[in-house]
């Protein structure tokens, strides 16, 4: 397991200095000039040059990658070009906005789906099956954030039982705060609830046509047991890489419902940001999701060790 552990570890220093070339490299050849959007089209040539080397813009691509590379492992994220505020201080205030949502999302969409996954397999061919499969896929297809202004037509503005949008602090309370991200967890918790469902149905049926399901039924264990103490464990290899993929998702791509309940996360932030040429807080912040994306998969992969002891043997 220490062979297997370390061998995984090597591969996430290696995927996170790639991705920190890939992401500032790509922010770099976008067109457009900090310094310049933020004077204006009037400004002066010497305003200009003052204001880049006082933004650190005015040395060479390799010593700004370094510089950016060297304050990241120090914890020093930078400052901001256009709020001159730390950018460790701006992720830190929406990360307590994103983190949250992702992860309220993620449970509820790991309760949804794991019992209608195991029910569609379970009674596979039945009307209970039919029926899973057909809300599914309506769940698939039904795009996160047209089903995020459906439920707060009827929710916010019929009902009157949430707030259309925006987010009132964790100060104000735990409750108050969930349920400023209900509506938002469930628009996103939904369609991936769909996705979820469908794979553990299909791992689970793939499994209980197994050799070994049969000889464990031939041995006198009723159907609960052999799904509880067999079937299950062995389909969690599949359903455990589409969990740490959705969560990838649901922490770096919930911008567009970020935007749709006014909740001030990174995904905003990093909308904000990119309109604003606000480079070293786009870098920083998708550099920090790909941090965090690389690390889900890495507990990924430590769990499918835990569940299949035949990988640990592989590694």
């Amino acid at each position: 397991m220490l062979r297997y552990t370390l061998k995984r570890l090597l591969s996430l220093a290696l995927s996170l200095i790639v991705a920190s070339v890939v992401i500032f490299v790509a922010i770099e050849v976008v067109p457009g000039d900090p310094a310049s959007y933020m004077l204006g089209i009037n400004a002066q040539p010497d305003t200009v040059a003052a204001l880049r080397e006082e933004l650190g813009l005015n040395v060479g691509p390799f010593q700004r990658y370094v510089n950016w590379i060297t304050g990241l492992v120090r914890g020093d994220f930078g400052t901001s070009y256009t709020y001159r505020t730390e950018v460790a201080d701006m992720i830190g205030e929406r990360l307590w906005i994103s983190l949250p949502l992702a992860l309220f999302a993620l449970t509820m969409s790991t309760l949804i789906a794991f019992p209608a996954g195991i029910l569609a397999a379970t009674k596979r061919g039945s009307a209970w099956d039919v029926a899973v499969m057909g809300v599914t896929q309506l769940g698939v297809a039904i795009p996160n954030f047209w089903f995020a202004m459906l439920i707060v037509l009827v929710f916010a503005i019929n009902l009157r039982w949430f707030s259309a949008g925006g987010f009132p602090g964790w100060d104000q309370g735990l409750a108050v705060g969930l349920k400023a991200l209900l509506l938002p967890a469930i628009s996103l918790a939904l369609p991936q609830a769909s996705i979820l469902a469908r794979v553990m149905r299909s791992a689970l049926l793939d499994t209980l046509d197994e050799d070994f399901i049969r000889t464990a039924r031939a041995k006198g264990l009723t159907r609960r047991q052999v799904l509880r103490r067999h079937a299950l464990r062995n389909a969690m290899i599949p359903v455990l890489t589409i969990i740490g993929l959705q969560f990838s998702f649901l922490l770096a791509g919930a911008i567009i419902i970020e935007n749709v309940f006014f909740l001030p996360g990174l995904g905003r932030l990093v909308f904000q940001s990119i309109s604003q040429r606000d480079l070293i807080v786009v870098e920083s912040v998708v550099m920090l999701l790909v941090f965090a994306v690389v690390v889900v998969n890495f507990a990924v992969d430590l769990a499918y060790a835990a569940v299949d002891p035949r990988l640990r043997s592989r590694g």
